[in-house]
């Protein structure tokens, strides 16, 4: 299992990555300033969407992201 400081450290990154470093401080202030429930929140993301649904999409970006 990854310790705090690594996931902190990874995600960072990949925030970084995607979003450009402004942006990515800009996500960390807006969490952290309001109270974020991630399971309802994934709960909301997906609503409505069947299994394979959300097994296309994943694939999609499975492949998007993996050529």
């Amino acid at each position: 299992m990854k310790s705090d400081t690594v996931i902190c450290s990874e995600g960072l990154k990949i925030l970084s990555e995607h979003l450009g470093l402004l942006e990515a401080e800009r996500f960390v202030a807006l969490i952290s300033r309001e109270p974020f429930d991630y399971t309802q929140w994934q709960r909301d993301l997906y609503a409505g969407m069947s299994v394979e649904e959300l097994s296309a999409k994943a694939k999609a970006y499975w492949e998007a992201t993996h050529e």
